[in-house]
Parts: structure tokens; sequence; C-alpha cells
């Protein structure tokens, strides 16, 4: 029995230092039994953390001071444009030795043009128009299609043959104004390769213009400036008494010099809606 008591006081003393060391882990405070994030980094960044998980909203860190220059404007100044290109000096000339035809008679002015324009136009190397028989039907052509108080060719009969055979489109055009009538002619020019054709001594006469220089591409500038006309006139070397002599084959000649003879259209020559002015056969773009 002795034993046994013994036993009995034995486990009694130690359920209650048992349940004393329950006692005291139990009043710990709740937090310190959260578990710890070791991977968390070290200073400022771990009580930013420790805020976030306390449920306050993290702080932003100070934006950086900046200098400001008095008079400075918050938007970026616009870049600007480059200058624009200046005109440079231009060159078109369809000419080339043999393009020139005479005409056969004092009356055949608009065919032999028609015959010089085909020979600027082909160059394919084949031989050139500057047949007598062809010159004289190519007039009979021109006078078929115009209607010209003198019998003759006027511009429209000109403008139709070239189309019809196969260098057009044509149109006729009067420009009252010299110098934009040089553009216009150069202008068409340079956008389709083939010449025009000049109405000369006030409707009495027709040359052909194969070429020019300015100042400025006419198909980049608008405000472009002719500076020189290269000329074909069919009755070289006679010239006219009135009118002055012939520029030889693809002469070079300034405004000045082609205004002595390349004047403003007579109305009364010949019936048409268009009004007085400089006359041009001028080249269509197809």
């Amino acid at each position: 029995m002795a034993g046994a008591r013994l036993r009995v006081l034995a486990w009694v003393v130690a359920l209650a230092g048992f349940l004393a060391a329950c006692t005291q882990t139990t009043g710990l405070p709740e937090a310190a039994t959260e578990p710890v994030s070791t991977a968390a980094p070290s200073g400022t960044a771990s009580a930013g953390l420790a805020v976030a998980e306390a449920g306050d909203a993290p702080t932003p860190p100070p934006a950086p001071a900046t200098a400001s220059t008095p008079g400075s404007s918050l938007a970026a100044e616009p870049t600007p444009a480059p200058p624009a290109p200046a005109p440079q000096p231009f060159t078109l000339n369809l000419y080339r030795e043999g393009d020139f035809v005479p005409q056969y008679t004092f009356d055949w002015c608009v065919a032999a043009s028609i015959q010089m324009a085909h020979n600027l136009i082909d160059d394919m190397g084949g031989s050139g128009w500057a047949d007598r028989a062809q010159q004289s039907d190519l007039w009979e052509m021109a006078r078929a299609r115009s209607s010209d108080s003198f019998n003759g060719a006027n511009p429209y009969g000109w403008a139709q043959v070239l189309t019809e055979s196969g260098m057009g489109p044509y149109r006729v055009v009067s420009i009252p104004d010299y110098g934009e009538a040089l553009r216009t002619a150069a202008r068409a020019m340079a956008e389709t390769g083939r010449p025009v054709g000049l109405v000369m001594w006030s409707g009495r006469h027709a040359w052909v213009m194969s070429g020019f220089e300015s100042l400025g591409d006419p198909r980049q500038f608008a405000d472009f400036s002719v500076t020189g006309i290269h000329v074909l006139d069919p009755l070289y070397p006679y010239g006219s008494t009135q009118w002055g002599p012939s520029p030889a084959p693809n002469s070079l000649l300034s405004p000045e010099q082609l205004a002595t003879q390349f004047v403003i259209r007579e109305p009364r020559r010949w019936s048409s809606g268009l009004p007085a002015g400089y006359l041009l056969v001028v080249p269509v773009a197809a």
C-alpha cells in the first residue's frame, strides 16, 4: 500500500508541473504565434512589409526634386521643319541631229512641224519623217481638220493630226500672260516628254519647241521660271522681213528673243471659242 501511494503522489506532482507549463504558454500574446518570414529584406523594406501586413496603406517615397528654369515651358518645343530646297537649274532638250525638217513650200509649216514632232518623240532609232510627199499629205490632213478663213491649216488641225498620228493626245490652249504661256509649255514638256507647238507671228506661222531651260524643275516647283527656249523653225534659213530671221535649228532663245516673234494671236484670223492670247499646241498626259 505504501508503494502504491508513493506512485500516485509522484504522478500528481508530475501532472501539476505539466499543467503549469501549459498555462504559461497559453498566456503569450497572440501576435507572437504568427509565422515570421525569413525572406523579408532588412531595413526600411522590412518595416514597410510589416505595415502592409498590419493593413495600413504603404507610404510612397517622396519624388525627387526637379530644378525649374524661370520662363521654361512644360511642353517640349516643336522641332523646326527643314528649309525647303531652293530651285536649281533644269534642262530638257529632245533634239537630236537629223530631227529638223524644212517646209517644202511657204504654206506647209504645220506639216513640217508635225514631221519634226514625230522625229523628236521617236527615240527608237528608226528613219525620221522628212519626205516631201508625206509632208504634202500631212498638210492636206491638217487642212481637212481645220476651219480657216484663209483655207489653210489652223492649230486645231495641227493638234488633231498629231493625235491621230500616234503622238497625242494634243490640245490647243490660249494663255493671256506671256510668262505663264512659257511655264505652261515647259510644264507640258516636262510631264510628257513630248514637244510643244508654238503658234507664231500672231497666228501666221508654226514653230516647234524642242526643249527649254529653267530655274527649277517644273514638276517640283510651281513658281519656276523659264530662262531659255530651244526652237525649230521649219522656214529656216529664210525667215521673214517683217518678223525677223529664222533661228538655226535647236537654237536656245531667251524669253526676250522669242517674244519678238511669239506674240498674241489676232482673233480675226480664225474663228474659235478661245480668248486672245499666246497660242500653244500642247501635249497632254495620256
